[in-house]
């Protein structure tokens, strides 16, 4: 008898596939809404395992305190400013509405008040390009461009921990390391690598999946891999290979 599917195996639940379980120092989001503009200071930057992005916590001269993304550059005892006067300099708070355009941004929020949405990766910056009405246009890092209502709130630099990815990881001991606190199951070891009992891509002499990887949405669990429910697969007509 083979052994049941990857995702066979993660949807029963066992605790090889369950998150590590971090604690994570809490949430991580602005404080509440203000039209006035006040002053908060770092009193903490916070390495998070689940994370690769450094945290800063700040507390507000009003006496709040909140965690947020840490800007690149910014240091233990820094003084940032919050609200709508604040200046664009990295680590100020500060409505996308008064952020100069060519401004390097990040963890924006989506709606107002949702305490920051976007670009929260290390190194993930956002960029403000123009501005249409009430709406700020902002370039992702995707390279998309959104429009956002000019309330919502950003951070002015670059998210810290930029160039991980950079760095090799030389042996499979890092990503092992990598992988352990991110809740995913590594090494993946793909379909035809495998053995016909373990999966319907496995067997044979070749590696080749044999087969229409295409397979119906109401597939059993033992078949439902590949394209799952694939509108269309392969090339389009007309298309032209690149030289």
């Amino acid at each position: 008898m083979g052994k049941s599917l990857r995702q066979q195996r993660a949807g029963k639940g066992s605790p090889t596939f369950r998150s590590p379980g971090h604690i994570h120092p809490g949430l991580v989001a602005y404080p509440p809404i203000s039209n006035e503009t006040y002053r908060g200071k770092i009193v903490e930057l916070i390495h998070d395992p689940g994370r690769y992005v450094p945290l800063a916590r700040v507390v507000t001269e009003k006496g709040e305190e909140f965690l947020t993304v840490a800007a690149e550059g910014v240091y233990v005892g820094q003084i940032v400013e919050i609200g709508s006067q604040a200046k664009p300099e990295a680590g100020n708070i500060t409505f996308l509405g008064n952020v100069p355009e060519g401004t390097m941004v990040f963890n924006i929020e989506l709606r107002p008040g949702d305490g920051g949405k976007l670009a929260r990766q290390a190194g993930s910056y956002a960029v403000v390009v123009g501005r249409s009405g009430d709406r700020v246009i902002v370039t992702l890092p995707s390279g998309k461009t959104k429009e956002l209502p000019a309330q919502c709130r950003a951070t002015i630099g670059i998210p810290a921990g930029a160039g991980r990815i950079e760095k090799p990881l030389l042996k499979a001991g890092n990503a092992h390391h990598k992988w352990k606190v991110k809740a995913r199951k590594w090494p993946r070891v793909r379909g035809v690598a495998m053995i016909a009992a373990n999966h319907p891509f496995g067997g044979g002499r070749h590696k080749r999946r044999s087969k229409p990887s295409t397979v119906s949405r109401g597939a059993p669990p033992g078949r439902k891999v590949g394209h799952i429910a694939a509108r269309r697969t392969g090339r389009k007509k007309g298309a032209t290979a690149k030289t």
